[in-house]
């Protein structure tokens, strides 16, 4: 099986495909600079651009599973749900022009009433061309994933670490259920080979632990050993925390703003069809924490621990 990884150099392809050829799939990865692309064992990387559509035909040659792991939030200009779109049309016409079977997304949750954010509005149209453009397409959705590589858990960190007190906007009382990092890999290695996809699916994947996201705050910080009291705020205040909150963190604010936008409703999965369909047993919340502060410690030294 030729596979094939978009967003290879991001934390969720670095960890993929190690995951891939360590179970024998021949792997390919498209970048638009192959000098970023590190992930041990690819059979080889093919310089590219969704934005452009360079390089596309000569990527998807003979993949019969294509990897669907882009982003483009932090565009200079704001605009990142027109560029999130075209990359994914371009995306989707090599994908029919190779006769690609399979395309596996990554995007995330989506409240019963749609997308409240610019953030998962983007994520939820980038889906809709993806499920339409291939026979057993899959696209996965997930709220905030613990590991040690993922930015949304490395700048809750970092906030926690670095803010004596912790302004706690009004979104705080919102729910989500956080996923660990292994666990998305392993739904995302079922998705691409699992003979019980047999047609476009739309799956949500989680954790088994339902927080707030004042709760999250606060295992963090648990974990990190740190007493960091929250300050409950009457309002939302995204667009003065998002950047104060980014400088902190040591963050783009970029990234940051339209990831704040999408606190401000519970952020929960429709079901656990994906875990009972590919096998997966979910693990906590409090285990995703601690492998992941591990981890990210045997690299780097935590301040705060």
């Amino acid at each position: 099986m030729v596979v094939l990884v978009t967003g290879a150099s991001g934390a969720i392809g670095t960890a993929l495909i190690p995951a891939l050829t360590g179970s024998g799939r021949v792997v390919r990865a498209l970048g638009r600079d192959p000098a970023r692309i590190t992930a041990a064992g690819l059979d080889a990387v093919v310089t590219g651009d969704l934005s452009t559509g360079a390089g596309l035909d000569e990527a998807f040659s003979g993949v019969d599973v294509a990897y669907y792991l882009v982003h483009a939030m932090e565009t200079a200009d704001g605009h990142f749900a027109d560029r999130e779109r075209e990359q994914a049309e371009r995306f989707a016409a090599a994908c029919a022009r190779a006769g690609v079977r399979r395309i596996v997304y990554l995007g995330g949750l989506v409240p019963p009433s749609g997308p409240q954010s610019a953030h998962l509005a983007s994520r939820l149209a980038v889906e809709e061309v993806l499920l339409a453009a291939a026979p057993e397409a899959v696209a996965l959705r997930a709220s905030i994933v613990i590991s040690p590589t993922s930015r949304s858990f490395r700048f809750l960190v970092r906030l926690v670490e670095r803010s004596p007190l912790l302004p706690l906007p009004a979104w705080r009382s919102n729910r989500t259920q956080p996923i660990d990092g292994r666990d998305v890999i392993e739904h995302l290695l079922a998705a691409g080979s699992s003979p019980a996809v047999t047609g476009p699916l739309s799956l949500d994947i989680a954790g088994p632990d339902c927080v707030t996201y004042a709760s999250l705050v606060a295992r963090i910080s648990d974990a990190l050993l740190l007493s960091r009291p929250g300050i409950a705020l009457p309002f939302a205040l995204n667009t003065v925390a998002g950047p104060i909150a980014a400088a902190i963190a040591g963050e783009d604010p970029a990234l940051v703003g339209p990831l704040m936008e999408s606190l401000s409703t519970d952020l929960l999965p429709r079901d656990d069809a994906a875990d009972r369909l590919f096998g997966v047993e979910p693990r906590s919340l409090g285990a995703a924490i601690a492998w992941a502060l591990r981890a990210w410690e045997s690299t780097e030294e935590l301040a705060a621990r």
